[in-house]
């Protein structure tokens, strides 16, 4: 078995600290770097390019809607053709840092509203995998199981890796549960880690007690949620305990047949 652990990082801007990266770095194998429209700017984005490259993690480009004031996490009304330029200008803008520290973009993966959105929005995700297409280097799409942003993918022709969350819960249909609900966030490491553990094996339990199929690639331990670098920490020993392999997503997912 192995899996890929994935976090968002890099969202820090100007004189505001977001996030615990440099305690959850050592504990994943990529980063999901904001680009400055949800989470970060230019400076911090060099930085954490460097971090993870120092860490030997690899990275990958989170674009958002243009949505700095709501973080990302309001819906906004895009075109394919504005989607798709939308998410090459953050890519590219990413990629500049990134040939600059000699350290390859490895994927992207789209933030928060912008994400959720494309999953149920066939325009929407070809809009986004045609862009990630367009930006070329063998770069992956991130995204969850079963919806329109993975048909996109495989439809374009790219390379898509499936996602879960570790620290989030589930409805009995795979999609995740709001964060305003209660127990949408899961906070203590060890569920964390025997959760994330599941996932790798194949299952996950939704919040209503059912057991549901899950086959992620990769699995997202978010960066902001309390005590973030604990939780890291304990599903990496809980999978090194199990003889998980723990290995950035770019050394195993492949193009679609």
């Amino acid at each position: 078995m192995r899996i890929d652990l994935n976090s968002d990082l890099g969202e820090s801007y100007g004189v505001y600290a977001l996030g615990d990266d440099a305690r959850i770095l050592p504990w994943v194998t990529s980063a999901n770097v904001a680009c400055g429209w949800h989470g970060g700017d230019p400076s911090v984005m060099r930085q954490t390019i460097a971090a993870a490259k120092a860490a030997g993690v690899a990275v990958g480009a989170h674009p958002s809607y243009p949505d700095h004031l709501g973080f990302g996490r309001r819906v906004m009304q895009l075109s394919r053709q504005e989607a798709r330029d939308y998410l090459l200008y953050q890519i590219g803008a990413l990629r500049a840092f990134a040939d600059a520290a000699g350290h390859p973009l490895q994927h992207v993966k789209p933030h928060g509203a912008l994400y959720n959105a494309a999953v149920k929005d066939r325009e929407l995700s070809l809009g986004i995998a045609e862009a990630v297409g367009e930006a070329g280097g063998e770069l992956i799409l991130v995204t969850l199981p079963g919806g329109e942003t993975l048909k996109a993918g495989r439809e374009v022709g790219i390379r898509v890796a499936c996602e879960a969350f570790g620290d989030r819960a589930y409805h009995e249909d795979g999609t995740l549960v709001p964060r305003k609900i209660p127990g949408s966030l899961i906070t203590d490491p060890q569920a964390v880690a025997e959760r994330v553990l599941s996932m790798v094996k194949g299952e996950v339990e939704a919040i209503t007690g059912k057991r549901i199929r899950l086959a992620p690639d990769t699995v997202c331990l978010h960066g902001d949620t309390p005590g973030a670098a604990g939780i890291a920490q304990a599903v990496r020993r809980r999978l090194a305990a199990e003889g998980v392999e723990v290995t950035s997503m770019g050394r195993f997912v492949t193009r679609p047949a």
